[in-house]
């Protein structure tokens, strides 16, 4: 028997947290077991723990918990052995199937990464998806030429999970970093993390006639889509790229085709959950090497299963800041 967080339906069809005893022959089919040492709570987290389940969760009870990483401790797949450490993030997990809210997960081995060198499962966790993405985020921006010296890195929604990596990653690699929030009791938070600017969300979350603005961005990583978006795509530099990752502001994009017809400018898609292993694997490796861990140490908060419910609820309302790493065990 082991602890879980499980969700079950009451009758007027609304989800309800608790934390339950369940035994093993209750967890879904895979080829390796994973004693579960900590997981995190994203935005998709908060979803899955609300009383609809964000129209993600699909069939009750259910574990929630996108994000996790442990110990191996029964594997029929040779590429996993008793002892090993992994990590796990997307694949839908916690959302369509059981995830990481549990002192014990089975999975296939096909979506398991191992943990890198040079990082704990604890910090592992303290990265989860958010941080994934942003390491995401960074490597395309990378692949489409951005280098240092080239100009201001704005980063949007500066102080959720995917934007604190995103700028900690950035300054450390040597990026003049600007970071965007709505918050100016974070500036401080964000200075800490390596940004050299302070954006004030009210100066890019309204759209403008204008197509094109003065070119001001070498490169962009966005988690707030709509209207920012739209603004930003219009204040970038010749031949610069976005990559666009998350729609805090909202899914729709009110811009024109201008800044790519006159100015060269790519809006890069950042897709976290489907990511083949290869890069998977490479960009857990960046994560290790490049992300400053005293920086990662300055963005956690410490959280256990029973916090979830009403964390789930903070970070649906932006009211989390950095990244929460949830001991199971504890």
């Amino acid at each position: 028997m082991f602890k879980a967080l499980v969700m079950e339906q009451n009758d007027e069809g609304l989800a309800q947290a608790s934390i339950k005893d369940i035994g093993e022959d209750a967890l879904p089919e895979g080829n390796v077991t994973v004693a579960v040492e900590y997981s995190t709570v994203n935005y998709k987290d908060g979803l899955c723990l609300s009383a609809k389940g964000g129209g993600l969760v699909r069939n009750y009870p259910h574990v929630p918990g996108i994000d996790y990483a442990g110990t191996v401790e029964a594997s029929e797949d040779d590429r996993y052995k008793p002892g090993d450490k992994i990590v796990l993030t997307g694949w839908r997990v916690g959302e369509v199937s059981w995830g990481g809210y549990a002192q014990k997960a089975r999975i296939s081995a096909d979506k398991l990464v191992p943990l890198p060198e040079g990082l704990t499962t604890r910090q592992a966790m303290a990265v989860g998806t958010a941080g994934f993405t942003a390491m995401l985020a960074v490597m395309a921006l990378e692949d489409h030429g951005l280098k240092p010296g080239q100009g201001p890195v704005l980063v949007t929604g500066a102080a959720g999970g995917v934007g604190s990596v995103a700028t900690a990653i950035l300054a450390n690699l040597g990026y003049e970093v600007a970071a965007v929030t709505g918050r100016p009791d974070q500036a401080d938070y964000l200075k800490g993390l390596g940004a050299t600017t302070i954006v004030a969300r009210e100066e890019l979350n309204e759209t403008t006639k204008r197509p094109l603005e003065a070119e001001t961005w070498a490169g962009c990583v966005d988690a707030v889509g709509g209207d920012m978006l739209a603004r930003v795509l219009g204040q970038m530099k010749y031949g610069a790229s976005v990559s666009a990752v998350g729609l805090a502001g909202g899914a729709g994009l009110p811009a024109t085709v201008i800044p790519f017809l006159l100015r060269g400018v790519n809006l890069l898609g950042i897709d976290s959950v489907m990511q083949p292993y290869d890069n998977r694997v490479r960009a857990w490796q960046r994560i290790a090497n490049d992300l400053p861990m005293d920086k990662l140490e300055a963005m956690i908060t410490p959280a256990t299963l029973s916090d979830l419910p009403g964390l789930g609820g903070d970070i649906l309302k932006g009211g989390v800041k950095g990244r929460v790493v949830v001991d199971v065990n504890a």
